[in-house]
């Protein structure tokens, strides 16, 4: 049970991305890419620093992979959720954040050679179901009406970045240390963005950051999104698969709708408990097939 504790933790963190990112959404993108990113690689430093420092030949002999890892996963991953919500809406990422597992499916089968049974597929269909669901309470014909716009393209771009870096993961991290590969990802994701954020800094001037509650947000986005996240994420994948991880992401929807009611006060429709239901057992079914069939058997 140890990875999929590990993947609820990952979603519950996700889900405070979408939300602290929408929050500090008078800050640009490339500015809040950035600091989350400094921020997490001040706190990496002190933990992450003497595995890094051991495993500088291995990062030299594959950089490749690990240069892919950094700029789709680190780099530009949030940044693109983060450009997105400036233009559209929380639902409207989240809609789209339910395309990721199908599309690491596709790749990981024809990619990596992921065996996916037919049991796994109807998992990952009813969970998108379900999430979609959730989203929509319960309209799914209200999908064309959302208002779909430029930010929702920049969010095809978040899609393949983090399908692209759980291959990626999937492959090679074994090789590399945790900590001390995050650390290194973090650092050069700063090197990368520097240019980026430069250009916003000259043409909007750099963002004061004496609002607290600025200041909280991109704490909450360096340490638990940033680092945290990351760290369960890859070890997960490390040992379930691109496909059977990937899936969680479609419990995003349900934990936002549960927050916001426990924490916000808002409302959940009966639509939106059965949404939820469909995601849960559509996870179960992708992650946990031999045993569901054990169980029908019975």
């Amino acid at each position: 049970m140890y990875p999929y504790i590990l993947l609820i933790f990952v979603v519950i963190f996700y889900a405070g991305n979408i939300l602290t990112g929408k929050a500090l959404n008078d800050l640009p993108p490339f500015t809040i890419a950035y600091l989350r990113l400094l921020v997490a690689f001040l706190i990496l430093l002190p933990v992450g620093y003497q595995s890094a420092r051991k495993a500088t030949p291995t990062f030299f002999q594959y950089y490749k992979p690990l240069l892919v890892m950094t700029v789709t996963g680190v780099a530009f991953f949030n940044t693109f959720i983060y450009a997105s919500l400036k233009f559209t809406t929380a639902t409207n990422v989240s809609v789209l954040e339910t395309l990721i597992p199908v599309l690491t499916v596709i790749l990981s089968t024809l990619i990596l050679k992921e065996n996916i049974s037919a049991l796994q597929v109807a998992g990952i269909a009813l969970s998108l179901l379900g999430a979609l669901v959730v989203v929509m309470n319960g309209n799914l014909f209200y999908i064309a009406d959302l208002g779909w716009n430029i930010g929702d393209g920049i969010m095809v771009g978040a899609i393949i970045c983090w399908a692209v870096y759980s291959l990626v993961v999937k492959k090679v991290m074994p090789m590399f240390p945790s900590l001390g590969t995050i650390l290194v990802m973090t650092g050069l994701s700063l090197v990368i963005l520097l240019p980026f954020v430069t250009v916003e800094w000259l043409v909007y001037g750099f963002p004061p950051l004496w609002n607290l509650t600025t200041i909280l947000g991109l704490i909450y986005l360096g340490v638990f999104p940033s680092f945290i996240a990351l760290l369960f994420y890859n070890t997960a994948v490390e040992r379930l698969g691109a496909s059977k991880a990937s899936v969680f992401l479609n419990l995003l929807p349900v934990v936002t709708m549960t927050g916001a009611y426990f924490l916000l006060g808002e409302n959940v429709s009966v639509a939106q408990v059965i949404g939820a239901l469909l995601v849960i057992l559509g996870v179960v079914m992708t992650t946990q097939p031999k045993v569901l069939k054990r169980k029908i058997l019975e």
